[in-house]
C-alpha cells in the first residue's frame, strides 16, 4: 500500500470493488456528457453497456487491479495489464511493459491529483515487473484534454488509431 497524499492511498483491487467502479464509471459517462462530450464513452451508463459489468469483473479478476482511497472511500482506480486489449487496432509493444487499461477517478473528487497518483503508482509497478516501458490508450477527440493530460504525467504520444469511429492515441512512457 502507497500513501501518497492528504490521507489518499493506493492498495491492490478486487473483485469487490468493481461495484466502487462501476459507480465511478457511471458518473464519469453523466460528468461528460454534462459537458456536452457525448462521444468519448456515449450516453448510456457504463453498468448498463452490454458486457460493461463483466469486462469490468474481469479486469478485477485477470488483471492487475488497484484502488485509491482516501478515508477508506474509493476515489478512484486503475488497471494494469502486459499489453493493450485484443479488441483494440494496437500493436504490441515488442518489450515488456505494462499497460494502463483503465484510469478512472470519482468525479465528485475531480482535480485532486487522483489520476495523477494513480499513473505514479503505475510507474512504480511498471519498474517492480522490470519493464522500462509503461503504455496506455485514450480519446483523442474533442479539444485533445485527455491527451493533454497523460502528457503533463509524462507520456510522449506515440500513434493514432481509429476503433470504429472513435479516435484513439497511444501514449508511453519510458521507466528508467
Amino acid at each position: 500500500m502507497n500513501d501518497i497524499t492528504h490521507g489518499m492511498r493506493i492498495r491492490p483491487g478486487s473483485l469487490a470493488d468493481a461495484p466502487a467502479i462501476l459507480d465511478m464509471l457511471d458518473s464519469a459517462v453523466v460528468w461528460m456528457n454534462e459537458r456536452g462530450n457525448t462521444e468519448q464513452w456515449g450516453t448510456t451508463p457504463y453498468s448498463q453497456k452490454p458486457g460493461g459489468v463483466a469486462r469490468v469483473e474481469r479486469y478485477m479478476t485477470e488483471n492487475a487491479p488497484y484502488i485509491a482511497e482516501s478515508d477508506g472511500h474509493p476515489v478512484g482506480a486503475m488497471v494494469l495489464d502486459s499489453g493493450p486489449s485484443p479488441l483494440m487496432p494496437i500493436a504490441p509493444a515488442g518489450e515488456p511493459e505494462r499497460y494502463v487499461r483503465l484510469l478512472v477517478s470519482d468525479r465528485r473528487y475531480a482535480g485532486l491529483g487522483i489520476g495523477a497518483a494513480l499513473l505514479a503508482h503505475a510507474v512504480e509497478e511498471t519498474r517492480r515487473a522490470g519493464a522500462d516501458l509503461l503504455r496506455v490508450d485514450c480519446w483523442a477527440g474533442g479539444g485533445g484534454e485527455l491527451v493533454a493530460f497523460y502528457e503533463r504525467n509524462g507520456f510522449t504520444p506515440t500513434s493514432r488509431f481509429l476503433s470504429d469511429s472513435w479516435p484513439g492515441q497511444v501514449l508511453a512512457r519510458r521507466i528508467g
